[in-house]
């Protein structure tokens, strides 16, 4: 029926009734069918289901709906259950993660030499993706970089001169800087210096590089930070800068190529360049609902079950006395929604797929800089200090500012 269309007495009843609790949970299911998905858009909006249901936005309601429930919590891999927030919250959350949280990386690269196949702007590709990590207070200490434009990008040098930046943020210092160094060089291993004679061994047959030469690859551990400034107290010890991953591969090198060169890194967001993102993944997906209608027992429990991931549907007794055993449903978090078991005739009209439009299964994965917990947090306090911001300069336009 046309949303304009007019309502009968037994509509009009129903509206001033509002709805039951059985009919608040199903609107909050995303419908999963064969071929299509259904009622996809939240309907929680005031005046939507008429008079008699009160859909107003309350903080007290809010604040109870609102759960958070880690089902893994480990340093750099966090998965946990954001439930009671709408998918836009979410997703901002998520897009603020990947796109807007400052971190370190390398940013310019002065090579002095380099002599490997590797080209110079490919190696600094390459050194510039490398997940940095170091003392925590260290890097919040650390202030902006504000690199100056291309002097023959006029309009980008107009703006920058607008910027009321102080004239130390354009040039590096101890605040806004970290150095780190790479000198390394291949050579044969000698008897007097490594125990082994590379070059006997190679016309031995040895076909092994690591054993034959030394330094032959170059990894992310030989990168090694100087302190500049203050800087040697805010990251000394077990806080100093380096790779996140020590076994990263940079090149590989042969006898006589050596690589030579400076690292500067600044702050930076994702926004500006994937390299300054916190995470290597940070990703949601709704809660699967599984709706057993009618009862589904003996062998067609077994089949049932082999329809989902392991551990999503458990046989039980049934407790109708029938002796046999009959389909549960376990741990929906663990399933796929493939929608295999609408494929088979046996279980139409049994069950019913679904999403919990409002239950999201986060997992984020920091690259190491901050653990991922403190990640999600600080997308909290951004989003909050964004809402702020806008609801500020909602004051000033209502003043006429």
């Amino acid at each position: 029926m046309p949303s304009w269309a007019p309502l009968n007495a037994e509509q009009l009843a129903e509206q001033r009734r509002g709805l039951s609790k059985e009919q608040l949970e199903d609107r909050r299911i995303v419908g999963v069918n064969a071929e299509t998905v259904t009622d996809v858009s939240a309907t929680d909006i005031p005046g939507h289901w008429g008079l008699g249901q009160d859909d107003s936005w309350d903080l007290e309601k809010f604040r109870q709906g609102l759960k958070i429930e880690f089902q893994q919590n480990k340093p750099y891999d966090a998965a946990f259950s954001l439930i009671g927030v709408d998918a836009s919250i979410a997703n901002a959350y998520r897009r603020i993660l990947m796109a807007e949280i400052p971190t370190l990386a390398i940013e310019d690269i002065f090579v002095f030499d380099n002599t490997s196949i590797i080209q110079d702007e490919v190696l600094a590709h390459r050194l510039g993706l490398i997940p940095l990590t170091g003392g925590k207070k260290g890097l919040d200490r650390l202030s902006w970089f504000k690199k100056p434009p291309p002097k023959d990008d006029y309009a980008a040098q107009a703006l920058y001169d607008q910027d009321d930046l102080a004239p130390s943020a354009s040039a590096p210092n101890d605040h806004n800087t970290v150095v780190m160094t790479l000198q390394t060089e291949c050579r044969w291993a000698t008897q007097r210096e490594d125990g082994r004679d590379g070059k006997a061994l190679a016309a031995e047959g040895e076909t092994d590089p690591a054993v034959k030469y030394v330094n032959s690859n170059v990894y992310a551990h030989q990168l090694v930070f100087e302190p500049q400034g203050d800087q040697a107290n805010w990251f000394e010890g077990d806080d100093a800068i380096k790779a996140m991953n020590p076994d990263i591969l940079i090149a590989k090198l042969r006898p006589g190529q050596r690589i030579d060169l400076r690292c500067h890194c600044i702050k930076g967001i994702g926004r500006d360049h994937a390299k300054f993102s916190p995470v290597a993944t940070a990703s949601y997906r709704l809660l699967p609902h599984i709706n057993i209608i009618s009862p589904i027992l003996g062998n067609e429990a077994k089949k049932f079950q082999r329809c989902f991931p392991r551990g999503v549907i458990d046989l039980v007794p049934d407790d109708e006395g029938s002796g046999e055993n009959k389909a549960v449903v376990a741990d929906p978090m663990k399933d796929t929604v493939s929608r295999e078991c609408l494929r088979h005739e046996e279980f139409k009209g049994k069950v019913k797929l679904g999403r919990v439009r409002d239950h999201f299964i986060w997992g984020v994965e920091s690259t190491g800089q901050f653990e991922s917990d403190e990640l999600f947090l600080d997308s909290v306090r951004l989003l909050k200090a964004k809402a702020e911001k806008f609801k500020r300069h909602l004051g000033e336009l209502e003043e006429g500012r």
